[in-house]
């Protein structure tokens, strides 16, 4: 086993031109199997007497160690590639890791701001500066219609209905939805088309948000513009254009809205893909729970008397969002 994890090694440098970071990796992912394998039976076996079984119960060992999915996945993407390299040099007849899938990574729930501090950020651009009027409307836009920034700097003073207050985006895919606008975003795009008229920003051109020479707008300048405000405003620095398309979806589902109804204004094409705000909302009303209810508090928090209190029966996991 040792000469063969050398000669990958090997391998790895001359043939692949691999890193040294890299090498260093592989066989530090190596080395523990080997370890678990030498725990197991006393003795490293042959690349060609390892079997698949073999390696589940290695990576259910990682598992019970505490190591993350994706420490787990890394090590078994480093198992395949020396196997098949073994393969192909007729170390071994078959590659006993192909079987083994990856762990389901962990979804990290989405950074989103409160409607408190959402409105601290809308109302961040100055009323008196016609350029700041314009980042207002995009702000207000993002919100109200939860729209991923590439699809609002697609949109075209035609995609507009002001009447009845929606815009048509095109979304992953080149999938068109109509998305509603808020009574404030109409009055922001009003003020800024105004100005843009005005000023003649645009050129006649059709892109309803432009810069300054009057070209449209691009992802990465929004993205100037929120660090911009966020500097202003002293928000949280995660906050990104983004992170008000999670604001939409969470505050929608803290009041009460279905989540078919979510997935549709979201433009998902999967319900699942929507369900990561179930969790946030539930993170949220469980921390709600915590503060308010007497007897809801972990038994690791104590009273000012030092007493501890009955612990939760909510399941276990710390909140990651503020109740708004």
């Amino acid at each position: 086993m040792r000469d063969s994890i050398q000669r990958f090694l090997t391998y790895l440098k001359v043939e692949r031109n691999s890193s040294d970071y890299t090498i260093k990796s592989y066989r530090e992912d190596l080395t523990s199997l080997m370890d678990f394998l030498a725990e197991e039976d006393n003795s490293v076996p042959h690349p060609s007497k390892i079997t698949p079984l073999d390696l589940r119960g290695y990576v259910a060992a990682l598992h019970e160690a505490g190591y993350a999915k994706s420490s787990i996945s890394r090590r078994l993407a480093s198992l395949r590639s020396f196997f098949r390299f073994a393969q192909r040099d007729g170390i071994v007849e078959t590659n006993p890791a192909k079987p083994l899938k990856n762990p389901r990574p962990e979804r990290k729930l989405p950074h989103f701001l409160t409607t408190a501090e959402v409105g601290k950020l809308l109302n961040a651009p100055p009323l008196d500066d016609s350029m700041a009027l314009r980042d207002r409307a995009i702000f207000e836009v993002l919100y109200s219609a939860g729209l991923r920034v590439s699809e609002l700097v697609g949109i075209n003073d035609a995609d507009l209905d002001l009447t009845t207050g929606s815009v048509r985006v095109a979304g992953k895919g080149k999938r068109e939805r109509l998305s509603p606008l808020g009574s404030y975003a109409i009055k922001a795009i009003k003020k800024w088309q105004k100005i843009r008229q005005a000023k003649k920003i645009g050129n006649g051109q059709v892109p309803l948000f432009v810069n300054k020479f009057g070209n449209r707008i691009t992802t990465r300048s929004i993205g100037r513009m929120v660090e911009k405000y966020l500097l202003l405003t002293g928000l949280d620095r995660r906050t990104s254009p983004h992170t008000l398309r999670h604001s939409f979806a969470t505050h929608l589902m803290d009041n009460g809205a279905d989540i078919r109804s979510v997935q549709e204004l979201l433009g998902h094409k999967s319900l699942v893909t929507t369900q990561i705000y179930t969790h946030v909302s539930t993170a949220g009303l469980k921390e709600i729970y915590e503060k308010a209810h007497p007897r809801a508090k972990s038994a690791t928090h104590k009273k000012a008397t030092g007493r501890a209190v009955i612990q939760s029966d909510f399941p276990a996991g710390q909140s990651t969002r503020k109740s708004s």
